[in-house]
This record gives C-alpha cells, structure tokens and sequence, in this order.
C-alpha cells in the first residue's frame, strides 16, 4: 500500500446545545466513515503512533480517550500512565462501549470506560493531563461546544491531539472531472462537519489552547480494491439526488476498475491532526 507519510508544521503559540448519537442525532451522516476505506487502515495506525509520540504520555497522568470506540487507544493510554496513572475512555454507542470492556478485562487492563459524549464529558474540570480524540468531529453539528469541554476537562499544560477527516481533500481518479467532483459533493452533502480537519486547529485556538504541531495523511484506498465499496455508495446516491444519471455513475465505476486493472488509480482523503496544550 502507497501511503504517504505523516507531515508536521510548526505552529505558534456560540454553539447550540445538541447532543450526539454517534455523535450527533441532529448530523445527517449517512455516508462516510473513515472505516470504509478499509485498506488505508495502516495510515490511521500511522497517525495515531503520531499522536502518542507528540502527546509524550508520562507513567502516573490521567488520560482521556473522547469517543473512544472499542477502546484500542484507551488500552495503549494504559499502559503508557501505569499502574499509577488512569486511562478513561468516553464513549455514546452502548455496543461499543461493551466492546471495549471486554478488550480490556481480556487481556487485564486498568483501562477503565464510562458512557458520555463530546458535548458533555462526564468528569470534573481539570481532571486530564492528556485528552485524545479522533475522528469525532466529522460527526458534529457544535464541534466548538466539544472543543469546549477538551478545554474545560484538561489541566492547566495538558496537551490534546485531534485528528479528524477533511471530506474536500477526497481524491477519485480515473473518472470524467464533472461525475467525480458530483460524486465529492455527494459525499460533502452527506456528512455533519465534512471539513472538520481543516478547522480544528482555530477551533482548538478559539477555546484558549495553544496549537502546537499539526500532522496530516493521506488515507489511500489498495489499487487492488477498484472502486471501493464507499465510492459505489456514495455514487448510488448521487443518482438519487439527481446529480449524475445512472449511465454516468456505471461508466465512472468502469473507469475506477478499469484503472484498477492498470494501475491508473488513486482514491484518498486527508486526515488531519492537531497537537494543543492548555495554558498554564
């Protein structure tokens, strides 16, 4: 797999009160999950090696895992505080929060789980040394009001890495450019906050943390896999919306097989992830 590798840039130093459900019942997301581009997966284990190296968490500190799914990135938090430290992990969907307590008790992790969302986290203020949160965002209609509880639940130089997809960097080649850029737009039209990686650093700002460092991936989808199961989907729904006629969405499925077959394909998207600190 082609993936590129994580580039950093040195940094200097109102919403309304929704609640999620995964994460955000009054989000339209019927699209797009960064899981769907199954074979860029080693690119999130990448980014996410990225973050644990900039979060640099000591043994003894408190940590957070917002949104924190079957608890993978809570366990390694875990280990990284010791048998001193706490590791929590937030987390709405009651399938896998289950999950992730079950990971944990099966290989006998302190890492602990309590059911709660990013708008609301349920710990006091000034609780963490460390907050991590990735790809929450993409799913928020308020993702300030959420940057606002990182803010709130961090102590006075805790750091935060948030990282979330930038639906406007997706990439489908081959294809004709009108079918492609509607497809794109489908996608975009289909997501809560689909530019949520190119605004988290001044949301970050905004709430009174200090963006230090910022890292970004691209997540490429395996030649080998043609088309993808997330561009046929999202295909079918522009001919839906009346976008594409359905003779352009087969043709563009042609050509993304075909390029397949050749080695002429490229399907991406960007990741992006922002490194904080609270003020002292």
């Amino acid at each position: 797999m082609a993936d590129s590798s994580v580039r950093t840039v040195p940094q200097p130093g109102a919403d309304s009160g929704l609640r999620p459900d995964r994460f955000d019942r009054d989000g339209q997301d019927q699209l797009v999950d960064v899981h769907d581009l199954q074979a860029a997966l080693p690119g999130i284990r990448r980014l996410r090696a990225w973050a644990h190296e900039a979060l640099a968490t000591r043994p003894g500190e408190s940590a957070v895992d917002i949104g924190a799914g079957a608890g993978s990135e809570v366990l390694t938090l875990a280990e990284l505080v010791g048998p001193t430290g706490t590791a929590l992990g937030v987390e709405p969907d009651p399938n896998l929060l289950a999950a992730a307590e079950r990971r944990a008790a099966q290989v006998g992790s302190t890492a602990t789980f309590v059911s709660g969302d990013a708008y609301g986290l349920p710990v006091g203020s000034e609780s963490f040394d460390v907050a991590l949160c990735e790809r929450v965002f993409q799913h928020l209609t308020a993702p300030a009001r959420a940057v606002g509880e990182i803010a709130r639940v961090l102590r006075p130089g805790g750091r935060v890495v948030v990282m979330d997809t930038d639906w406007g960097s997706a990439i489908v080649h081959p294809g004709d450019r009108h079918v492609v850029h509607e497809v794109i737009e489908t996608m975009i039209a289909g997501t809560t906050n689909p530019f949520a990686g190119r605004r988290l650093s001044g949301q970050l700002a905004a709430a009174g943390l200090v963006v230090d460092e910022i890292g970004s991936h691209a997540l490429i989808q395996d030649r080998s896999v043609g088309a993808g199961a997330l561009v046929a989907r999202v295909a079918d729904r522009a001919v839906a919306r009346g976008s594409i006629s359905e003779p352009q969405r087969d043709q563009l499925l042609a050509d993304l097989e075909a390029g397949a077959a050749s080695g002429d394909i490229h399907l991406s998207v960007t990741i992006f992830a922002v490194l904080a600190h609270k003020p002292n």
